[in-house]
């Protein structure tokens, strides 16, 4: 099926003016234009519409947009299911988010204080709770239940200021993570060092005495449960291996 610009818009949304700019851009070029002028835009520009209102959604700018979909390797399903995930997590974000809102005003209906250990409970629990779900099994049977509970309840114990730290080094990484694969960086560069490092410091916030073979354990695990490795690849492919990577090169 083909659609005019006039259709396309009303199809999906975007206006006529927005598409002129993509065009101009070289973001979606019509597949053709008919005698009259009109551009024509068929199934191809639709799915490629599609793929870039979801990176927008994401907040990916433009020009990272077009060089997303133009790169040769550009894997369309592996990008949706990119996508998903990045989705998951930002509702399991706001779930988290509601969850702690909820305990507030209960908190405050009864006309109770609530002290600032307990302001921040709510968010903890849900990390361990989440982590429970989506990883427990797997972490457990390699581990073990004391050395998980254990970890567990360190999570729990975390001070405020302690949680918000692990919060920020946890975003960090795979913000590094992500520019590091965009970038083609090697994970034996400077750059695999710097996020071993920093994943170094994530594991070991809670007071955990360091191990160096848990840590490469846990890095293998990242690839071989496709959970993690979706986590770690909710921006960009790949992320997930170049972490093992690095922490295999330079965890010693």
């Amino acid at each position: 099926m083909e659609y005019t610009i006039q259709e396309l818009s009303r199809l999906s949304g975007v206006t006529t003016r927005a598409l002129r700019w993509y065009d101009k851009i070289g973001l979606l070029k019509p597949s053709r234009r008919a005698e009259n002028g009109y551009r024509c835009y068929g199934p191809a520009e639709v799915d490629r519409l599609q793929d870039i209102l979801y990176y927008r959604a994401l907040g990916v700018e433009l020009a990272q947009v077009k060089a997303f979909l133009d790169n040769p390797s550009y894997d369309r399903l592996a990008a949706l299911r990119s996508h998903l995930t990045a989705l998951e997590a930002e509702l399991e974000r706001v779930q988290g988010l509601i969850y702690a809102v909820k305990e507030t005003i209960f908190t405050q209906e009864r006309n109770e204080i609530m002290s600032d250990e307990k302001k921040f409970e709510a968010f903890k629990r849900h990390t361990v709770e989440e982590n429970e779900k989506r990883y427990g099994s797997e972490i457990r049977e390699q581990y073990g239940d004391a050395e998980v509970d254990a970890a567990n309840a360190q999570i729990m114990g975390l001070t405020q200021e302690q949680y918000q730290e692990w919060e920020r080094l946890g975003r960090e990484i795979l913000d590094k993570l992500a520019a590091a694969v965009a970038a083609g960086a090697a994970p034996q560069e400077e750059v695999g060092e710097e996020i071993t490092a920093l994943h170094r410091r994530w594991l070991t916030i809670t007071g955990n005495a360091y191990d160096v073979q848990r840590h490469r354990g846990l890095a293998e695990l990242y690839v071989q449960d496709q959970r993690f490795t979706a986590y770690y690849d909710q921006e960009r492919p790949g992320c997930a291996r170049f972490l093992r990577d690095a922490v295999l090169f330079w965890a010693k």
